[in-house]
């Protein structure tokens, strides 16, 4: 379990392979989002995660003695970062998968999401977003759209694509906030809340909007446990340590990885196609992410 801990020192380093690591596990939640979608509905399989995600948080924070009474203030934007994080946006996107929206396209308007965060960035959050932060970011959005292909379909449900345009602002505004509010919280104690956010939120979905379902077989409870462990305890506590430590523009750049890692280890764990598009997808979209979170930009 990836827990990155308070008194951890900040390092340059650190910055340089966190992002790679977030990458990896990150993409890795693509690929074990479907078992869950076909054994649950998709509220019910968030709500789960996220008692245990709030629970193990719970437990390491007790176990390093870290202070879990906060101020109310710092209470209030935990919930409202956890909500819009595991709440909407993930609510968003295993709500569009699961009624038949592709997951490719899914991806895609998700991947929107660092062009959007550059775009507010600067009038948010006052950062200096540079012509080669831009144009790094537009070569990554070029390589996500080579690797995630170009083919729509005959139709897409409406009310899927709204529902992946949801999940968007979500990320965008949350990661936003987050770097806004830039609390002094100990991250596990910070992410317990946030987990805690998003798990009432999905309750109250299932309450007024859905029915709670759960087939707990091997492949739900191997998936679940994936995404529990390795994306929620793992990847997310990475990406808060990422927030804190470094500027919101350049943070995000990073999804642009995430299309092709994800293209790569289905290529590599479910013997999926992997073509020449989807390699030189990840080319520009690799040399796109150096050029936007690269030092001393102008």
């Amino acid at each position: 379990m990836t827990i990155l801990h308070e008194d951890l020192t900040y390092k340059p380093i650190m910055l340089r392979i966190f992002p790679f690591i977030f990458i990896i596990l990150w993409s890795s939640a693509f690929v074990t989002t479907k078992p869950i979608i076909d054994n649950s509905d998709p509220f019910a399989a968030l709500a789960f995660r996220f008692f245990f995600v709030a629970l193990g948080f719970f437990i390491f924070a007790i176990y390093t003695k870290q202070k879990l009474l906060i101020s109310s203030k710092n209470l209030l934007q935990s919930i409202i970062s956890g909500v819009l994080f595991h709440g909407i946006y993930l609510g968003g996107v295993f709500y569009s998968v699961s009624i038949g929206m592709p997951t490719g396209i899914t991806a895609l308007i998700v991947t929107l999401q660092p062009i959007l965060t550059n775009a507010l960035a600067s009038k948010i959050l006052n950062e200096d977003v540079s012509i080669k932060q831009w144009f790094g970011v537009v070569l990554g959005f070029i390589g996500a759209i080579l690797v995630l292909g170009f083919e729509i379909g005959s139709s897409l449900p409406v009310v899927g694509v709204v529902s992946s345009f949801i999940a968007l602002f979500a990320i965008t505004s949350s990661t936003l906030f987050q770097k806004k509010i830039s609390n002094n919280l100990p991250l596990s104690v910070s992410n317990m809340y946030q987990a805690i956010g998003g798990f009432f939120f999905h309750v109250l979905i299932i309450i007024f909007f859905t029915n709670f379902y759960i087939n707990f077989n091997a492949s739900f409870l191997i998936a679940i446990s994936h995404q529990i462990f390795l994306v929620s305890f793992g990847a997310f506590t990475i990406l808060m340590f990422l927030i804190k430590k470094n500027s919101a523009s350049k943070t995000v750049s990073v999804f642009f990885l995430i299309p092709p890692t994800t293209a790569l280890i289905a290529w590599l764990f479910l013997n999926e196609n992997l073509d020449t598009l989807d390699i030189s997808g990840f080319i520009i979209a690799t040399i796109g992410v150096y050029i936007a979170t690269r030092k001393n930009n102008i």
